[in-house]
């Protein structure tokens, strides 16, 4: 065989570097075990345990580790797999505009920036392209005429490079390379964070094309800390406090105007503002005293159009800002501020901090001790100048730490924040500080909470369904195959092997959904053997010796697989290009796994087989129960396509009324909205549940947002879904809505669980132990990005499909086939969502599930197209109806073998991996069902059809298949 001693020398070397990259994690993992076995569920002594193991090194010639190294080195694990955050923080580039327009208070440029607020929440492209558009859109409506390099837009001192005369299309140009730049800053500043918080294999990227950052922190436990640390933008900023004498009158007067126009503001009339801002009970230099439960309302109605229209003058820029955190004496109330803005809501001191460390004063109470740099210090110099013997307030990210008065100049811009600081926020906030500020303020889109004992549950569940799957295979295959089964079962093993080690050497996370497609990738290993095999038998059957057999048989079936892989890859591809999160980890692990599979599964295979049979050894294909099965197969397909077109057209009938009628149930990926899974101690009465948080999420007016409470997995398990508060996309938003919740349940947890208890359940532990959250920005892209990808799939396989086989009544089948496919899968889960016990949402799950069917089901496809292809070369005396029936017959043994164990492995998984994958592979179970039955009753008729044209041929009543005509 040619070129053997290549593919055995890649294989040799491919397999030395993979075992290199996998090494650290089986060492690293070996050590944990120890440490254990030792420790017990005692978690100091484990973390001595591992101490201790880490001063061993273990030294094998060519590489050393020890349990430091081999940690920073192993696999990373994703989310779903270890616990821990993941979430998507966006940039305001709105920030990052003003800041770039120096401020500037031009009503065109305001106008601009308000729509451009309005056209992001239902657009997919970046803030300052629609900024652009609405900027251009504004100035052809006021009939202005200004440019963009004017010198109220961003013709400013702050950048040099756009002159007076500079074109719209060049500022353009430079706006956009600054923004890039502001966020590669913010990237690099979240990175430092991360660094000093220790959090071992995080992954910090930035998302092409958009504003926007993820952030991955496997095993992480304190979420809110996380979260924090994140978002927050470390822009310390100085302000001029109003007391209360200059903004008491207003709220009087507002107290009032809420009791005519409440209803305008969106509060009840029955409000007593006077009341809830408890004026007797305001600490220091604040303006109020809110109960947290209070605050919404209160910022309901300062926030309100008919409160900024009753400001007087003293008021019209003063901004209302919240502490920090409530003062000790009063831990149910947040105090509040009222701030001296001015016109561009600019601080009169806004540096950066060079340094920053933890201190004590004279009480030893914790304070943050700071360094500003020079420009600071000036203007810290000049506030307290002007402000001696007043107050002023010190904020960061719009939340007032300290409003102490001025006793004296500061002249070198050294300053100190007090706040109730625990130990751990003080470090937080150094931390903050010392990694640099952030170029404009940071918010949360989009977020994944894991808890560590569903991680490791996922980890059990899909290594289980994975061994199943895997062992279901092996006696398959070696069952049907006999001895070369064994053979595809050592390729198996090997590509398995490549495919963790490439994976590790690139740095991939391996997730849950890409455990599943690890698991598919396996099933198309056996679809390449089974059509190897396959061929091979038809070759023996003719009479050839058995070396020439697989010769030949190797031979005829690499057409098909090529083409069948292509085309999985095409939609594999597409879906990494157009996924997000545990999607994209999906979609590298099929990648690999079919560039894999045609190496062990065509070429080491063929090494391995052929170096058998020139020793003189035999090799059989199939054993005494399979060696004629379907070898005599011959159906009229042909002649029954009216049938199946009818059955079809049934079933998408039912399918599109069931989705006109009963529509969809859509995930928070397509809505936007917030799910938390929730464990109870014993089970628990969903109906009621929900009755009870629909109590309690209530809007300012009065109004329920919607709550849902189901079932997930069994009946001491709930996954509560709500669109309450979704538009705020705050820390204080998120922790608002975990108390409410919270508080709904509260009866049906122990009696003595915390708030934080709660939300962060750890094994055997009732509580939070998942999260999602989706703000609606991000709804809109996922959802535009999923139809995308399903579109770009069928675009993508017509095309390929069209120039391999060289005619587009194949694409059209092949199209035709898939589009039937999806409708069909579409009404089914219109269908069964609301009786099903396992969770049928459209969402990214879905739609991964929708690309990976019509995957699957072209590769079914092209397997007959491919035969139908070499029959109209061999057999033009048959009639065209002969010649297809012919092909589908005569390749329905590998239709069924790898339709049969990829549903098996399919069933594994469902049954076996856990509650997160069941509807994921729901979907598939259906789809390679429906994609097995449309390759040969709708892609095969369909091209039959639009191939025959308007011509009539005789029926087909006897048997052409080769087999048939080399018996007679």
């Amino acid at each position: 065989m040619q070129g053997k001693g290549l593919v055995t020398l890649v294989a040799i070397v491919l397999g030395l570097i993979c075992l290199n990259e996998l090494l650290p994690s089986f060492y690293a993992n070996k050590i944990e075990k120890e440490a254990r076995a030792i420790a017990g569920d005692n978690q100091v002594k484990y973390q001595a345990e591992l101490d201790r193991l880490s001063k061993d090194t273990l030294n094998l010639g060519f590489t050393k580790l020890n349990y430091t190294s081999a940690k920073q080195k192993e696999m990373k694990l994703g989310l779903d797999l270890k616990g821990g955050i993941n979430v998507l923080l966006e940039i305001n580039q709105r920030d990052l505009v003003n800041d770039l327009s120096n401020y500037s208070t031009n009503a065109i440029l305001i106008e601009a920036l308000n729509r451009t607020d309005q056209a992001q929440k239902s657009s997919s492209k970046q803030y300052i392209e629609d900024f652009f558009t609405q900027f251009e859109a504004v100035n052809k409506q006021k009939g202005t005429n200004l440019k963009l390099a004017d010198p109220e837009i961003f013709g400013n001192t702050n950048l040099s490079e756009i002159k007076f005369n500079t074109p719209d299309d060049q500022v353009k140009n430079i706006i956009r390379r600054k923004i890039d730049a502001s966020v590669g800053t913010a990237y690099e500043v979240l990175r430092t964070r991360i660094d000093k918080m220790g959090v071992t294999q995080p992954n910090v990227q930035r998302v092409p094309g958009t504003g926007r950052i993820l952030v991955e922190m496997p095993g992480i436990k304190d979420i809110d800390r996380v979260k924090k640390m994140l978002a927050t933008s470390a822009k310390l900023q100085f302000w001029e406090v109003q007391m209360g004498p200059e903004v008491l009158p207003y709220f009087s007067e507002l107290n009032q105007l809420v009791k005519v126009k409440g209803d305008s503001i969106g509060v009840a009339k029955t409000t007593n503002l006077t009341n809830l801002i408890q004026l007797n009970s305001t600490p220091g230099n604040a303006v109020a005293n809110v109960k947290l439960s209070d605050t919404a309302v209160v910022n309901k109605i300062l926030n309100s159009a008919i409160a900024t229209k009753a400001r007087p003058v003293n008021l019209k820029y003063t901004q209302f800002m919240w502490g920090y955190k409530p003062e000790t004496n009063t831990s149910n109330s947040l105090v509040l501020y009222a701030i001296r803005g001015n016109i561009n809501q600019k601080a009169p001191v806004d540096g950066a901090v060079e340094s920053a460390n933890i201190n004590y004063d004279q009480l030893g109470r914790i304070v943050v001790d700071m360094q500003m740099d020079s420009q600071g210090a000036r203007d810290w110099k000049a506030m307290t100048e002007k402000n001696k013997g007043k107050v002023v307030a010190v904020t960061l990210d719009n939340r007032v730490y300290t409003a102490p008065m001025v006793n004296e100049v500061i002249p070198n811009g050294r300053t100190q924040i007090s706040g109730n600081f625990s130990q751990e926020e003080a470090k937080d906030l150094v931390d903050v500080l010392g990694a640099g500020k952030l170029p404009a303020g940071a918010k949360i889109v989009q977020a994944d909470v894991v808890g560590p004992s569903l991680g490791a549950e996922s980890i059990n569940d899909g290594v289980m369904s994975f061994l199943i799957a895997f062992a279901v295979i092996i006696i398959y295959i070696i069952f049907y195959y006999g001895g070369a089964g064994v053979y595809a079962v050592i390729a198996m093993v090997v590509n398995l092997f490549y495919i963790f080690g490439i994976m590790d050497s690139i740095d991939a996370t391996l997730t849950l959904p890409g455990i599943a497609g690890i698991v598919l990738s396996m099933a198309m290993a056996v679809d390449a053997n089974v059509i190897i095999y396959e061929r091979t038998k038809e070759e023996l059957f003719r009479g050839k010796g058995i070396m020439e057999a697989y010769k030949d048989g190797f031979k005829h079936a690499i057409s098909a697989i090529i083409d069948g892989h292509l085309t999985t890859l095409i939609t594999a591809i597409i879906l990494y290009v157009f996924g997000t999160g545990p999607i994209k980890g999906f979609a590298v692990t099929l990648i690999i796994g079919l560039i894999m599979t045609l190496f062990t599964s065509v070429l080491l295979s063929r090494v391995m087989i052929f170096n058998r049979l020139e020793k003189g050894k035999s090799l059989s294909v199939w054993t005494a129960p399979t060696k004629n099965l379907f070898r005599n197969t011959w159906i009229d397909f042909i002649g029954k396509r009216k049938w199946s077109y009818i059955v079809s057209a049934i079933l998408m009938v039912i399918s599109l009324a069931s989705i006109a009628i009963n529509g969809f149930k859509y995930g928070i990926d397509f809505t936007g909205g917030r799910n938390y899974v929730v464990r109870f101690e014993k089970p628990v009465d969903a109906n009621k549940i929900e009755e009870n948080l629909a109590k309690l999420m209530k809007t300012a007016d009065g109004k329920n947002e919607s709550v849902e409470a189901k079932t997930f997995g069994n009946s001491s398990q709930l996954k509560i879904t709500t669109d309450y508060l979704i538009d705020d996309e705050s820390l204080a938003a998120d922790q608002t809505v975990e108390k409410k919740i919270y508080d709904g349940l509260k009866q049906d947890l122990p009696a003595n669980m915390t708030l934080a208890d709660f939300k962060s359940a750890d094994k055997g532990h009732a509580g939070i132990v998942s999260s999602t959250k989706v703000g609606p920005t991000v709804a809109d892209d996922i959802t535009t990005h999923g139809i995308l990808a399903v579109v770009a799939s069928l675009i993508g396989i017509f095309i390929y499909i069209l120039v391999r086989f060289d005619k587009w009544q194949f694409s059209l089948g092949a199209v035709a086939g898939l589009f039937h496919d999806t409708v069909v899968i579409l009404g089914v889960y219109s269908l069964f969502y609301k009786v099903m016990p396992f969770n049928m949402e459209i969402n990214q799950d879905f739609i991964a599930a929708i690309l990976t069917v019509i995957g699957y089901s072209i590769n079914d496809t092209v397997i007959i197209f491919d035969r139908i292809r070499e029959y109209l070369r061999e057999k033009k005396a048959l009639t065209l109806a002969g010649l297809f029936d012919d092909s589908i017959s005569s390749t329905i043994g590998r239709t069924f073998n790898t339709s049969f164990t990829t549903i098996l492995v399919i069933l594994a998984i469902f049954i076996f991996g856990g509650d997160n994958l069941r509807g994921f592979m729901f979907c598939l179970l259906i789809g390679i069902g429906f994609g097995t039955y449309s390759s040969i009753f709708i892609a095969s008729a369909t091209a039959y059809d639009f191939l025959r044209g308007k011509k009539k041929e005789e029926k087909v009543t006897g048997k052409s298949s080769t087999d048939v005509e080399l018996a007679k």
